[in-house]
């Protein structure tokens, strides 16, 4: 009997499960969106909500908890500075699931989970804007520069 037991298995043991959410979360909190089946994205919702409501208070022992399951050094960094600060005032519901459809090749269905306040193409159009920006303003002024007036 279950009794008490909740979650999903997806078919894989405890360990394999563990690795899975937490390497699901890791994608989620660098790329803001992540396109899995329909059963992972309603698990990695139950398994990132928490944290994030963690993350929102910035301290220590908050960062040590988050620490444990977010395994990613770049990825803990950009949930405290960047995500933490842009849902603090958002009592919870920090992610949808968007249902995809079927698979073509199995049938499975496909979703989308993505963070709430965070338009995934927005922010890669504004990276790509700004490192666009920093590559070609040195390289002009350096040219000038190495130019010998003769």
């Amino acid at each position: 009997m279950r009794h008490l037991n909740s979650g999903r298995k997806l078919k894989r043991t405890h360990s394999h499960r563990k690795a899975l959410m937490e390497s699901l979360a890791t994608s989620l909190i660098l790329y803001k969106q992540v396109r899995t089946t329909l059963a992972k994205a309603k698990e990695t919702r139950v398994f990132i909500e928490p944290l994030i409501t963690k993350a929102r208070k910035d301290s220590v022992p908050a960062r040590r908890h988050v620490s444990r399951f977010i395994k990613d050094r770049e990825a803990l960094k950009i949930l405290f500075s960047e995500i933490a600060p842009r849902v603090q005032d958002r009592p919870g519901g920090y992610t949808r699931v968007v249902k995809l459809g079927q698979r073509h090749g199995d049938g499975g269905e496909v979703a989308i989970i993505e963070l709430v306040d965070f338009n995934a193409a927005d922010e890669a159009e504004k990276r790509r804007k700004s490192k666009k920006e920093k590559e070609e303003t040195p390289v002009k002024e350096a040219k000038a520069e190495s130019t010998p007036a003769q």
